[in-house]
């Protein structure tokens, strides 16, 4: 992605080193695989963070990036200024008005509208303060842990959380937080996972506009494909349990995320993106 030298956000919030207040109680490495299918990429971690009480720290000595830190810090930013464009063009074209949502970087653990998380939960968009928080280290997540190398993974992964917000703003993100109270598990995590296959559809969106900008390079759409894809719950869930449960589903399959990426890619449109009234997903 052709990102350097180019305008950043304002609308970054830097809390690295600060730290994050009380944690959510873990249950080793598969509790934390089964945290990240619930909430990574955009998912709801309020329900999983119910009853974290805020608790007061230290100030911190400023903290110290690396080089590698700074040019991620500064990607990042791009990519969020870029999503400022696109949206703000998408909602004037529709009669609609745009709210910058803010990006909160941070360290370990941070604590949210949401409650507390810890940076294994993975990047996450909070309705709550209509914040995206994330720890820069899932550059490296992707890279090690999902084989889904590029910069343009990356902002794959940011695209999806501005998804949620422009989900937020549109009051999808609302009408399907009402249903939490009123269905069974079971079917609530139905809508849960076209409400983040919407959010893929809007990345996809997102990197058509960025293309007809003449931002992206050659490689970047496949970097997203193979980012979506690897972060399918199918593929989460064999990669931990070595089988998947589909009633358990939250996000999608590998293939699903992919689909409705490469829809939203190809139309660049807020219209052909209703996962909700789609008998084929």
């Amino acid at each position: 992605m052709r990102w350097e030298g180019r305008r950043g956000s304002t609308n970054v919030e830097d809390r690295r080193g600060m730290g994050g207040g009380s944690m959510i109680a873990g249950g080793g490495i598969g509790g934390l695989i089964l945290l990240l299918v619930f909430t990574f990429l955009g998912g709801d971690p309020g329900s999983l963070l119910q009853g974290v009480q805020n608790q007061g720290y230290d100030s911190p000595p400023p903290y110290e990036e690396s080089a590698k830190e700074k040019e991620l810090s500064e990607f990042v930013s791009v990519v969020l200024a870029d999503t400022e464009d696109v949206w703000s063009d998408i909602f004037k074209e529709n009669g609609l008005v745009y709210k910058n949502p803010t990006l909160v970087l941070y360290t370990d653990s941070v604590q949210s509208a949401c409650g507390a998380a810890s940076s294994a939960v993975g990047p996450f968009y909070c309705p709550g303060d209509q914040k995206l928080y994330i720890d820069l280290s899932f550059y490296d997540e992707l890279q090690q842990r999902f084989n889904a190398p590029g910069d343009f993974a990356m902002a794959y992964v940011i695209a999806h959380e501005v998804g949620h917000h422009v989900q937020k703003l549109l009051g999808t993100s609302d009408q399907v937080a009402a249903l939490r109270q009123k269905l069974s598990e079971k079917e609530y995590n139905k809508y849960s996972v076209r409400l983040e296959l919407q959010a893929d559809y809007y990345a996809g969106v997102w990197a058509n506009h960025a293309e007809s900008l003449n931002l992206l390079e050659d490689g970047d759409i496949k970097e997203a494909i193979n980012a979506a894809s690897a972060v399918g719950d199918d593929t989460l869930q064999k990669k931990a349990k070595g089988y998947v449960v589909p009633e358990s589903f939250t996000h999608g399959t590998s293939e699903q995320r992919m689909r409705w990426f490469k829809k939203g890619y190809q139309s660049g449109n807020l219209e052909d993106g209703d996962t909700f009234n789609t008998s084929n997903l």
